[in-house]
C-alpha cells in the first residue's frame, strides 16, 4: 500500500502530460466561430492515420487518469 502511495502521484503527473499533448497534437481546423454556433464549417470526415491515433490515444489516456484519481480517492 505504501508504494501506491508513492507512486499515483507520479503516475497522475505523466498521465497528465500525455493527456495534454495528445489534446494539444490533435488537428481540428474548428476555429472560434464554432464555439458560438457557426455552422458552415460543420464537415464532418473520417480520421485517418495519426489523427486517428491520437483521438484513441487521448481517450484511452482520459480514461486511465480518471481510475488513477479514483484510485487515489479510495486509497487515501
Amino acid at each position: 500500500m505504501t508504494l501506491l502511495h508513492a507512486l499515483l502521484p507520479g503516475i497522475q503527473v505523466i498521465l497528465s502530460v500525455l493527456l495534454i499533448g495528445a489534446i494539444l497534437l490533435q488537428q481540428r481546423g474548428a476555429g472560434l466561430g464554432g464555439a458560438f454556433g457557426d455552422s458552415t464549417q460543420g464537415t464532418f470526415y473520417t480520421r485517418r492515420g495519426s489523427e486517428l491515433f491520437l483521438f484513441r490515444a487521448s481517450i484511452v489516456l482520459a480514461i486511465l487518469f480518471t481510475l488513477t484519481a479514483l484510485v487515489a480517492l479510495i486509497v487515501g
